[in-house]
């Protein structure tokens, strides 16, 4: 099996430890191990739950305590709903590696998070693009859908709310979407990372696994719960399609580490603090990128509806990752470049960092854009 190198993890394997003033990040700021005790007001007694524990295998599919707290983010998944896997990236992986065969044929939003095009087709899908345009506020357009959906469809990818724009589809939308996949039969793999993110509202649009029969939603601790560093996704699918994951399960992954399996339990028991915790930051940082937005000519974007980056349109002849790349050894700012993902002539930046580090490196930017207008 051939695939294409993952152009985003390259890009940060290279440069993240170089930056002074990360704006390539995704994730909610991160939580320190003291911030999450002291929410959780195990501060003074973690010890005693820590020290008693065997580090064997943990409960295969996840404990019983973990995915009835993960239940909690849905409205209709029970337990037998949900496998926990290492990080979204592991479940992602594990769905496609088990839904696709040689000739099936696959249906994927982009721009979107790589795996979800370049793993179907390294496992010889016939692959369609539905591309998310500015000019439609990067939503699918529904009735490009309906034309390259066929009767034989074995999967459709969604990232919602999607990375790297911002787009999110939800409401009369989003049901208009399932009614179009519903008429193939076609299941609806949704990577749901950002869930929780919403600019309004509780945060939260409905999970396919909730809407669609045929829904699959992935999601992990990395992005709103601001835990990458245990690297602990799950999947929430219909249970036949979790027992034949299982099955490629088996081979790569057996249980995940028990620390992390008890500290993401931890978080999701007091998921409104840490949850309302990214919330402040991401929506007082949009408010933050979108007044700088408005004040750079040659800077222009599509406002997010939720998640934590955006893409920026911006107004020099100059490849994005010659950009980037300036960028970074002139101000020490990292942005990543719209090359890495299909989007050559744009930006990503993460806005979901402290509100200074956003602030400043905006200010570098800014000087550093006007010297590119002069030169």
């Amino acid at each position: 099996m051939k695939i294409k190198p993952f152009g985003v993890e390259i890009w940060m394997n290279e440069f993240e430890t170089q930056c002074k003033y990360n704006l390539a990040e995704t994730c909610v700021a991160s939580l320190t191990v003291e911030q999450l005790l002291n929410i959780s007001g195990k501060g003074n007694t973690i010890l005693d739950e820590l020290l008693p524990m065997k580090l064997t295998y943990g409960e295969i599919e996840g404990s019983s305590r973990l995915r009835d707290n993960i239940c909690g983010l849905y409205e209709s998944q029970k337990r037998d709903n949900i496998v926990v896997t290492h990080g979204a990236i592991g479940a992602n992986a594990l769905v496609h590696e088990t839904m696709i065969s040689p000739g099936d044929h696959v249906i994927s939003i982009c721009p979107t998070y790589q795996q979800h095009y370049s793993i179907p087709e390294s496992f010889g899908a016939k692959l369609d693009i539905l591309w998310l345009r500015p000019e439609n506020d990067f939503l699918p357009d529904l009735e490009e859908l309906g034309r390259i959906l066929r009767p034989n469809t074995k999967l459709v990818v969604l990232n919602n709310p999607n990375n790297p724009t911002g787009a999110l589809l939800m409401g009369a939308n989003l049901e208009e979407f399932v009614a179009v996949v519903r008429t193939s039969g076609a299941y609806i793999l949704c990577d749901e990372v950002y869930r929780g993110t919403n600019q309004v509202g509780n945060g939260f649009a409905p999970a396919m696994a909730d809407i669609y029969e045929k829904g699959i939603s992935v999601s992990s601790m990395s992005k709103v719960f601001s835990l990458a560093g245990i690297r602990l996704g799950w999947i929430a699918a219909p249970r036949e399609v979790l027992e034949a994951v299982s099955i490629r399960r088996d081979y790569n992954t057996i249980s995940v580490g028990m620390i992390d399996d008890y500290f993401a339990s931890l978080a999701l028991e007091n998921k409104e603090q840490i949850i309302g915790r990214s919330q402040k930051i991401t929506r007082g940082n949009l408010k933050i990128l979108d007044d700088w937005v408005s004040k750079e000519h040659s800077i222009s974007y599509k406002k997010p509806q939720a998640g934590t980056t955006a893409l920026l349109k911006y107004d020099f002849n100059i490849p994005s990752r010659d950009f980037c790349i300036q960028l970074l050894r002139e101000t020490g700012v990292m942005f990543t470049p719209g090359s890495v993902m299909e989007m050559e002539g744009w930006l990503r930046i993460g806005y979901a960092n402290s509100p200074e580090v956003l602030s400043q490196g905006l200010n570098l930017v800014s000087n550093f854009l006007a010297q590119m207008g002069s030169r």
